[in-house]
């Protein structure tokens, strides 16, 4: 069962909410986010990347940067940039990108479902990584942005939110930077807060979609304050952290694409020859080639663009993991012929997200920086699903998600 709770959100007036609004912490760097809030002293960039308050190149991980944090946080609800709610409740907050919308609902996910695995993830995550998310929430002792979660799509539900979102929205602005659409309602009937939440108790699992790092800190953190206090309860605000959940058949994952340096000392002839072994390789030449379907690849090398299709024994879609094409391309491609093995670590690779498009791949060889370009066809949410319910991992950098979630539109106090 999925436990969540409703909770009393700090959210910014109405007249501040487009300039409190931010993209997440780690969708771009310091001097981004530096340029995004100069001259607006209510971004949210001031509390999620506040190295931004400190000359550039100052160590986003020093400990006087995560003070800072906290002294903005304080400081934003001292000053009424961010006000807390005087009662409990969930939120909707519809995304629409492209002409296509995404309603979630904005909750509390229980610590406890998240270390005993009822919250289901599909990415490894670091601990480095880890361990600086949670002294953001430490400090701070709050989640300032929420974590991206799928569920199962449930007709309730979904009537819940269509009777919602007939009203007014509370926020409604147009993001300056991706032009996608954003907007926000508060639930306040309780009859349908009470409802929503026995809903859930039915659903069996949630499932990380986008932020496994910000999910493992802030469950992390909850459980420390756990262990850390000898009159735990169980109904303390600490033991939940905020989520925004969507249903599954709302969702779409774009594609994840690679780049790499070189051909490990092959020619473009070596180099095909031994991709022959394992695909049929068509090309397709100059105009941008994107793969038709699962087991289809684009590359893009020496200014042509080729159609590479792996042979029917290099994949089994009976198995989550071997069905991926982030497997067959890193095994037969990235591993055996260009000798990349670790996709973590390696510095000859790149990855792309797909919102820049594949004419970001093409440019980046052209321009010389990289060798070779493979885009790839996008994982579906029933294979992320299957993995997580099997407990695989996937490879990394396989999903990207879009449109991302803004921060800043609602806050969750620990305390």
């Amino acid at each position: 069962m999925a436990i969540i709770k409703p909770f009393r959100g700090y959210r910014p007036p109405k007249n501040l909410v487009e300039k409190v609004a931010s993209r997440p912490y780690d969708v771009l760097n310091s001097d981004e986010a530096r340029a995004e809030a100069e001259g607006n002293q209510y971004s949210l960039y001031h509390i999620i990347k506040p190295e931004i308050d400190f000359p550039p190149r100052t160590d986003e991980h020093d400990e006087k940067v995560y003070a800072k944090a906290a002294e903005n946080f304080a400081k934003f609800k001292r000053n009424g940039w961010l006000v807390q709610d005087a009662e409990n409740h969930y939120y909707v907050y519809a995304q629409t990108m492209n002409g296509k919308t995404q309603y979630g609902l904005v909750v509390c996910a229980c610590v406890d479902d998240y270390m005993n695995g009822n919250i289901k993830k599909h990415e490894l995550t670091r601990r480095d990584k880890e361990e600086d998310r949670m002294k953001h929430v430490r400090v701070n002792n709050a989640n300032i942005e929420p974590v991206f979660f799928a569920y199962p799509h449930n007709s309730q539900i979904d009537k819940i939110v269509a009777e919602v979102i007939e009203q007014t929205p509370e926020y409604d602005f147009i993001a300056p930077l991706d032009g996608f659409s954003h907007r926000f309602w508060v639930i306040n009937n309780k009859a349908k807060i009470e409802q929503i939440t026995q809903i859930f108790a039915e659903i069996p699992s949630l499932y990380i979609a986008d932020g496994h790092h910000r999910s493992a800190a802030a469950a992390l953190v909850g459980n420390e304050k756990q262990q850390n206090n000898p009159a735990h309860r169980g109904d303390e605000e600490y033991n939940y952290f905020m989520a925004v959940c969507f249903p599954d058949n709302q969702l779409t994952i774009i594609d994840y694409n690679r780049v790499v340096k070189d051909l490990n000392g092959l020619t473009d002839e070596e180099f095909l020859e031994k991709i022959r072994k394992n695909f049929d390789v068509e090309l397709k030449g100059k105009e941008i080639y994107k793969p038709a379907e699962l087991h289809n690849f684009a590359m893009y090398l020496s200014g042509n663009w080729y159609s590479l299709t792996a042979h029917r024994d290099t994949y089994n879609d009976n198995d989550p993991i071997e069905a991926l094409d982030v497997t067959t391309s890193s095994n037969l491609i990235l591993n055996e012929i260009l000798g990349i093995k670790d996709l973590r670590t390696d510095k000859r690779i790149d990855f792309v997200g797909g919102i820049r498009g594949l004419g970001e791949l093409k440019e980046r060889v052209d321009s010389g920086e990289m060798r070779m370009a493979l885009a790839l066809y996008p994982v579906s949410m029933k294979q992320l699903i299957d993995i997580a319910d099997t407990g695989n991992i996937m490879p990394p950098k396989t999903t990207w998600f879009e449109p991302k979630l803004r921060s800043g539109l609602v806050i969750h106090e620990l305390e």
